[in-house]
C-alpha cells in the first residue's frame, strides 16, 4: 500500500530517485515507526510522515517523523553520534542498522527576560533532562558544559555583563515563535539545528520586542538539576545566579535569525 510519505528534493538528491520512489511506493518504508523528533509511534499508512536523512562523515541513516514534528530534510551529524547510536540500538534491539536513528538527549528550554547592567535582554535557559556524555564515552560523567565550552560558550561566574557573541550560532524565530537554536554546519556548510522545538514555542511580546531590539538572544546552559523549570523570571534569575556562583553556567549571545 502506498505510504503517506513526504520525501523532500533535498533528501531525494542524497538517496537517489530509485530509492526515493521505492520509499514512496511503500516497498522500503515502514508502516509503523517511532518519530525521530517526539519519539512517539507513527504510522505512514495513516498519517503524513516525513523522511529524515541523518548524514555523518561516512554513514547515512534514513529515519521517519510525523510531518507535524519535522519536515522532510537532511540533518548533518557527527560520525561518532551516528555510529554510536547505530551500534547501541542495533545491539540492544537486534534491529537493522539502516532503520536506526541517533537518540538525542532531551534539552529543556525556557525563555525569559534577564536584567543585565540595567537593561532587559531576551534569554533562553537550556538544561538537559539527563547527564550528557561525550559521544563514544563510557561511564556516567556529565560533559555538557565542557562540550559547549569547546564550541565557544563562555563559563560565567556572575551575570554582570552580556556574554560575548558566538558567531556561526543563531536563534531561529519565525512569526513570533521560537523554532530552533542553530549551530555551524560541518566544513562550513549550512547551519544545522543544535536544538529544535517539537512544536514552535510561543514567546511573550516583551521577549520578542527585546529580541528585535538587540537582534540577539542570550543563551545560558547548565547541567541537569542546576536550574529546574522556574515559573517566574525572578526565580529563574535566582537559579541562574546560583548556578554561576557554583561554576555550573556557561553562556553566549546568539544572533537572531528571523523575526
Amino acid at each position: 500500500m502506498p505510504r503517506m510519505l513526504d520525501v523532500s528534493d533535498e533528501v531525494r538528491a542524497e538517496i537517489g530517485d530509485e530509492e526515493a520512489d521505492r520509499l514512496l511506493a511503500g516497498e522500503t518504508a515502514p508502516g509503523s515507526y517511532d518519530c525521530t523528533s517526539c519519539r512517539t509511534p507513527g504510522d505512514s499508512e495513516q498519517e503524513r510522515t516525513s523522511t529524515v536523512l541523518f548524514i555523518g562523515d561516512e554513514t547515512a541513516v534514513v529515519a521517519f517523523a510525523h510531518s507535524g514534528c519535522l519536515p522532510s530534510q537532511v540533518v548533518q551529524v557527527t560520525e561518532e553520534q551516528l555510529r554510536g547510536a547505530v551500534r547501541s540500538i542495533a545491539g540492544d534491539a537486534g534491529g537493522e542498522p539502516d532503520q536506526m536513528v541517533p537518540e538525542q538527549a532531551v534539552l529543556g528550554v525556557t525563555s525569559g527576560l534577564v536584567l543585565i547592567a540595567g537593561e532587559l535582554h531576551p534569554a533562553l535557559v537550556v538544561e538537559p533532562t539527563v547527564p550528557i556524555a561525550r559521544p563514544g564515552a563510557t561511564g556516567s560523567g556529565d560533559d555538557f558544559l565542557p562540550l559547549l565550552i569547546e564550541q565557544g560558550f563562555m563559563p560565567l561566574s556572575e551575570l554582570s555583563a552580556v556574554p560575548p557573541v558566538l558567531h556561526g550560532w543563531s536563534v531561529l524565530l519565525a512569526v513570533g515563535q521560537l523554532h530552533a537554536v542553530l549551530q555551524p554546519g560541518s566544513n562550513g556548510g549550512q547551519p544545522v539545528a543544535w536544538w529544535q522545538a517539537h512544536q514552535p514555542l510561543q514567546v511573550t511580546d516583551p521577549w520578542r520586542a527585546a529580541a528585535n531590539k538587540h537582534q540577539q538572544v542570550l543563551m545560558f546552559a547548565a547541567p541537569v538539576g542546576s536550574i529546574g523549570h522556574q515559573p517566574r523570571e525572578d526565580l529563574m534569575r535566582d537559579a541562574l545566579d546560583k548556578a554561576a556562583a557554583t561554576g555550573k553556567l556557561v553562556g553566549a549571545a546568539l544572533p537572531l535569525a528571523g523575526t
